[in-house]
């Protein structure tokens, strides 16, 4: 299947080592928490923060590296997104299965946080908002993005090296 012009496979190859980071860090982060470790502790291990560095990261090196241009970079944020998500709501259905609550479902990291309600996080419209969430969240990243390549192009001078020439 392709995706602007480049395989599925091609994506991942681009970003193996950070989707896997994403994985680490949030079975880490499921794990420790399952495992009775306080949230105070596990939030530590944070999916999020990771995220906003990919972005960075990737945003400059789709284009620096000659992979892409703004349509590639979509993708490139997009898979770590979905697995992110899709971690998130292996916690949130494990909660709802076992009635206990994880980081995923406990009040002070679920829906309702914003406007001071302590609402249950254990509910599958929890878990359907986060597949929401990987289409906004995915769109509003390669937004941010889409403007730190757009300020890489203007630094760079819009030379885009040739696929498979950077770094030699």
């Amino acid at each position: 299947m392709k995706i602007f012009g480049k395989s599925v496979s091609e994506y991942v190859d681009f970003e193996k080592e950070f989707l896997i980071l994403v994985l680490v860090v949030g079975l880490v982060r499921l794990g420790l928490s399952l495992a009775g470790a306080p949230d105070s502790a596990v939030k530590f291990a944070s999916m999020t923060a990771l995220m906003l560095l990919g972005l960075i990261y990737y945003s400059v090196r789709v284009y620096t590296s000659g992979f892409g241009s703004y349509r590639q970079l979509l993708p490139v944020l997009a898979f770590p997104v979905i697995l992110m998500n899709l971690i998130i709501i292996a916690g949130i259905v494990i909660a709802i299965e076992t009635g206990k609550d994880n980081i995923f479902t406990a009040p002070e990291f679920s829906p309702g946080r914003f406007s001071g309600q302590q609402v249950s996080g254990r509910t599958w419209g929890h878990a359907a908002g986060h597949v929401v969430g990987m289409v906004w969240i995915s769109l509003l990243l390669w937004g941010i993005g889409s403007l730190i390549m757009l300020v890489t192009k203007k630094a760079t001078g819009g030379q885009q090296p040739k696929p498979g020439t950077a770094g030699a």
